[in-house]
């Protein structure tokens, strides 16, 4: 019996395949892509400024040992600050700063927000 079988199986037909139709003729598909970006930034500038060296004042004299009411580099050991008119207002002010020290730093955070859209459309037809 089982070399029956076996015989049948080696003597059946070929099997075909049908041919598929498709259903559509024609088409079209659309995609939308939407994304969202945000971006985290610090930006820092620091400004380095030059040696100073200065005095500004009114109602004041400079002096050194040698003589009152030149003009005197604030630098200069010597030198002594003097009211010119006792009794009136006055005022002094001095600048020093060392070559190359900070001058001002600005710090900026900010953050940006990116979207973007992408739309494709394919058509298709048979």
């Amino acid at each position: 019996m089982l070399r029956q079988l076996i015989a049948l199986l080696l003597l059946s037909a070929p099997a075909f395949a049908q041919a598929v139709t498709p259903n559509f003729t024609q088409g079209s598909m659309t995609s939308t892509t939407t994304t969202t970006q945000t971006i985290d930034e610090t930006i820092t500038t620091t400004r380095y400024g030059g040696k100073v060296d200065s005095w500004s004042g009114t109602n004041i004299k400079a002096c050194t040992d040698a003589a009152c009411g030149t003009s005197t580099h604030i630098t200069d050991e010597n030198a002594v600050y003097q009211i010119h008119t006792v009794g009136d207002d006055w005022s002094l002010e001095i600048q020093t700063r060392a070559a190359g020290a900070e001058v001002e730093e600005i710090v900026i955070d900010r953050e940006v927000e990116i979207e973007s859209t992408t739309t494709s459309l394919s058509v298709f037809s048979q």
